[in-house]
């Protein structure tokens, strides 16, 4: 058997180079498949370059570009590569390295070391590359260009000096690569199914370690350090949410704005999302717990009605349903939950009708994730977004299909800014509770979120490891006690 592409040795995964040799198969049958594509094209995809901090000679840590990666499995930046749809040839092309450098980098691979280890067919020099690719003679360069649609920016074209003396399309392989990373493949899973693992023993971690008294980042710092120790995670998959208290409301928090930098008060509920991602793989896990290890009344009352939410989902969820009658779903489970606690009276169906759940829950209720947190293909041609409250903020709208792998993540939140107008919404006043609803103003929110892989029957949690119930938190909390 021939060695792993990558590996950081101990108990870390060991992934072979046929994962990326089946992702090129995958997108090469997806390309011959389409009657728009030339006869004799070649798709040409440009890597990561290194980024410099601002002005200075400090380099940030290096992450490949997600499609890049997919593609050709090199971890290391400056390169290009090129397939011949028709035959499947692959070519890399790597940067040309003084050999001065040797000094501060090590020792260089060779054009035959970077040939076996990403196993294709041939590894030249960039400067090399337009010789290279007359020789393949294609009809047409196809390029990667095109919009995220989670995002709305617009991926990396990959370019050369020479390049315009080549005929190039760069329409057609945009929306088919992000069509193949939509579907994982056996060999993706294993890998999201172990940076998954990793991910919540780390989760399990936080929760012992944390005290009334301790900051948010240095639980945040307890993640990131087990993610990497114990399973080689040297990235996270997103910036770490470490929210306590009030702070648990705020949906994105832990940015520069608000880095994680609160005291974690007796009392407190926290909603911890983290995420570690490995080999350019994510995962992305939110978990939600008392501070001082004992869930109050009021808190045990929010969190099973998003437990719930989280749950009748997942038993739900299977091939040919649509991903916009899931959040319909959580939202009205969370409404039947809090009508049933008294926060809410009145008709849920009515509830419905004027969007009372995105009050509570203003955020879509999960997005595809693989090789970047909230990954590609959410809106392809012919997808639209739903322009309503709440929906509108989903990162995708498709049927469900097996092999896709989606976050289940509803939440509970009491949110100043969108309480308040609802207050005063004679559609929504009604049914709100003003009496009870003053109760929760600082209590913040509570999220929990899964990893899903879409099954021929059903549905797979790939985050499974962490407790969720409520007696399985507070035994677990009580361990590091």
């Amino acid at each position: 058997m021939p060695p792993p592409i990558y590996s950081l040795g101990g108990k870390t995964f060991p992934v072979p180079a046929k994962l990326h040799s089946d992702n090129r198969g995958r997108l090469l049958n997806r390309l011959r498949g389409n009657k728009d594509v030339p006869s004799g094209a070649v798709i040409l995809l440009e890597g990561g370059k290194e980024i410099n901090q601002y002005c200075t000679d400090i380099e940030l840590v290096f992450r490949q570009e997600s499609f890049f990666m997919w593609t050709f499995g090199v971890e290391l930046s400056g390169f290009f590569g090129a397939i011949s749809v028709e035959t499947g040839k692959t070519v890399l092309f790597a940067p040309k390295i003084p050999e001065a450098y040797i000094v501060y980098v090590g020792k260089l691979m060779s054009n035959e070391d970077l040939k076996e280890r990403y196993a294709v067919d041939e590894v030249h020099f960039v400067e090399e590359m337009a010789e290279v690719l007359r020789a393949m003679q294609p009809s047409t360069l196809l390029t990667l260009k095109g919009v995220n649609t989670d995002s709305g920016l617009t991926s990396h074209e990959a370019t050369f000096d020479s390049i315009d003396k080549f005929t190039v399309d760069n329409s057609i392989l945009h929306p088919e690569i992000s069509e193949c990373r939509v579907f994982k493949s056996p060999g993706e899973l294993e890998i999201l199914r172990y940076v998954c693992q990793v991910s919540c023993e780390a989760h399990k971690e936080v929760m012992r370690k944390v005290r009334p008294g301790m900051q948010e980042y240095q639980l945040e710092s307890t993640f990131k350090h087990h993610v990497y120790y114990h399973g080689g995670c040297r990235h996270v998959a997103y910036t770490c949410i470490c929210a306590s208290g009030i702070n648990a409301s705020v949906l994105d928090y832990g940015h520069a704005g608000a880095p994680n930098n609160r005291q974690i008060l007796d009392g407190d509920i926290c909603s911890f999302d983290m995420g570690g991602e490995y080999y350019c793989y994510a995962s992305d896990i939110t978990c939600a717990f008392p501070a001082n290890g004992k869930f109050t009344a009021d808190q045990r009352m929010i969190y099973e009605a998003v437990l719930k939410a989280n749950r009748v989902v997942f038993k739900t969820m299977k091939p040919g349903v649509l991903w916009p009658d899931m959040h319909r779903l959580a939202e009205r489970v969370l409404l039947e939950e809090l009508t049933r606690h008294g926060l809410l009276k009145g008709d849920v169906d009515e509830m419905m009708k004027v969007y009372l759940g995105a009050v509570f829950m203003p955020h879509g209720l999960g997005h595809f994730m693989g090789c970047d947190t909230h990954d590609v293909g959410g809106y392809p041609k012919g997808v639209d977004r739903i322009q309503r409250p709440g929906i509108k903020n989903l990162r995708t709208a498709r049927v469900l299909q097996a092999g896709m792998v989606i976050t289940v993540e509803p939440g509970c939140y009491f949110i100043a800014e969108t309480l308040e107008p609802a207050l005063k919404n004679p559609d929504m006043m009604p049914f709100l509770c003003p009496d009870v609803l003053e109760r929760f103003k600082n209590f913040g929110g509570v999220r929990i979120e899964d990893d899903v892989l879409v099954t021929q029957d059903g549905a797979e949690n790939l985050s499974s490891g962490v407790p969720r119930e409520i007696d399985e938190i507070e035994a677990l909390m009580a361990e590091g006690r």
